[in-house]
Protein backbone atom coordinates (compact mmCIF):
# COMPACT_ATOMS: atom_id res chain seq x y z
CA UNK A 1 0.00 0.00 0.00
CA UNK A 2 1.48 3.28 -0.68
CA UNK A 3 2.19 5.91 1.96
CA UNK A 4 1.15 8.86 0.16
CA UNK A 5 -2.41 10.56 1.66
CA UNK A 6 -4.86 10.78 -0.28
CA UNK A 7 -4.82 7.92 -2.94
CA UNK A 8 -8.20 7.03 -4.26
CA UNK A 9 -8.80 3.66 -2.51
CA UNK A 10 -8.53 5.89 0.78
CA UNK A 11 -10.40 8.56 -0.15
CA UNK A 12 -13.53 5.73 -1.55
CA UNK A 13 -12.59 3.02 1.12
CA UNK A 14 -16.24 1.39 -0.20
CA UNK A 15 -15.91 1.67 -3.53
CA UNK A 16 -12.57 -0.01 -4.52
CA UNK A 17 -13.78 -2.90 -6.30
CA UNK A 18 -16.04 -0.61 -8.00
CA UNK A 19 -13.20 1.92 -9.14
CA UNK A 20 -11.26 -1.00 -10.29
CA UNK A 21 -13.93 -2.16 -12.87
CA UNK A 22 -14.26 1.61 -13.24
CA UNK A 23 -10.68 1.69 -14.88
CA UNK A 24 -11.00 -1.40 -16.92
CA UNK A 25 -14.42 -0.50 -18.77
CA UNK A 26 -14.58 3.36 -18.70
CA UNK A 27 -12.33 5.14 -20.31
CA UNK A 28 -13.09 8.56 -19.32
CA UNK A 29 -13.19 7.27 -15.52
CA UNK A 30 -9.53 6.02 -16.17
CA UNK A 31 -8.59 8.85 -17.72
CA UNK A 32 -9.47 11.21 -14.60
CA UNK A 33 -8.33 8.23 -12.21
CA UNK A 34 -4.79 8.64 -13.91
CA UNK A 35 -4.93 12.00 -13.92
CA UNK A 36 -5.92 12.06 -9.95
CA UNK A 37 -2.98 10.07 -9.35
CA UNK A 38 -0.71 11.62 -11.39
CA UNK A 39 -2.08 15.21 -9.32
CA UNK A 40 -1.36 13.60 -6.15
CA UNK A 41 1.86 12.50 -6.66
CA UNK A 42 2.83 15.84 -7.44
CA UNK A 43 1.00 17.21 -4.33
CA UNK A 44 3.16 14.72 -2.19
CA UNK A 45 6.01 15.44 -3.52
CA UNK A 46 5.90 19.25 -2.94
CA UNK A 47 4.15 18.94 0.51
CA UNK A 48 7.57 16.16 1.23
CA UNK A 49 10.15 19.02 -0.52
CA UNK A 50 10.95 16.71 -2.74
CA UNK A 51 9.83 19.18 -5.40
CA UNK A 52 9.71 22.80 -4.21
CA UNK A 53 6.67 25.06 -5.51
CA UNK A 54 5.11 28.37 -4.62
CA UNK A 55 1.85 28.61 -2.40
CA UNK A 56 0.06 29.79 -5.54
CA UNK A 57 1.04 26.63 -7.69
CA UNK A 58 -0.01 24.24 -4.88
CA UNK A 59 -2.90 25.57 -4.18
CA UNK A 60 -4.10 25.40 -8.18
CA UNK A 61 -2.99 21.62 -7.55
CA UNK A 62 -5.05 21.05 -4.64
CA UNK A 63 -8.40 23.03 -6.60
CA UNK A 64 -7.32 20.62 -9.47
CA UNK A 65 -6.97 17.87 -7.59
CA UNK A 66 -10.34 18.04 -5.39
CA UNK A 67 -12.20 18.77 -8.40
CA UNK A 68 -10.92 15.59 -10.64
CA UNK A 69 -12.33 13.94 -6.58
CA UNK A 70 -15.82 15.45 -7.15
CA UNK A 71 -16.12 14.28 -10.50
CA UNK A 72 -14.82 10.57 -9.41
CA UNK A 73 -17.65 10.99 -7.15
CA UNK A 74 -20.18 11.44 -8.50
CA UNK A 75 -19.50 9.01 -11.16
CA UNK A 76 -19.11 6.54 -8.16
CA UNK A 77 -22.47 7.37 -6.76
CA UNK A 78 -24.32 7.42 -10.16
CA UNK A 79 -27.00 4.37 -10.50
CA UNK A 80 -25.33 1.55 -12.15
Amino acid sequence: MSHTPHELSEEFPDATDRIHALKETDGHFARLADEYHAVNRQIHRIETNVEPASDVFQTQLRKHRMALKDEISAILNAPA
